[in-house]
């Protein structure tokens, strides 16, 4: 009589586990971080920051891009919300800048690029 070998069952969830080394509040920062640069937009935005001497004003980057001056706050927002970029205001213009106190992993990622 052939003898038919039979795999243990096996508890979902308990075979291998994987080792998590980011904590979850770390790779919340850094997904939002990465979210904000994956928009093509931004993302040349936050170059072109990175690569500027002085603050740039957002008019600028509306005769760069062709986009309405709407269109451009709405990514400058995005960039600034996720602690990319800080903003001071000269009369009617905001000028923009990589923030000062940008998170060491983020400028690593901008001066890969470019």
């Amino acid at each position: 009589m052939l003898k038919i070998a039979t795999l243990p069952e096996r508890e979902r969830g308990v075979c291998c586990p994987p080792t998590l080394t980011l904590r979850p509040e770390r790779a919340a920062g850094v997904s939002d971080v990465l979210k904000a640069l994956a928009d093509p937009t931004r993302l040349q935005m936050a170059i072109a920051l990175r690569d500027a001497k002085e603050p740039v004003c957002i008019c600028d980057f509306v005769g760069t891009f062709d986009l309405s001056q709407p269109t451009v706050s709405h990514h400058m927002a995005k960039l600034r919300d996720a602690g990319l970029v800080e903003v001071t205001k000269r009369g009617i213009w905001s000028f923009y800048r990589l923030a000062p106190d940008l998170p060491v992993a983020a400028r690593r990622i901008l001066n890969a690029i470019g």
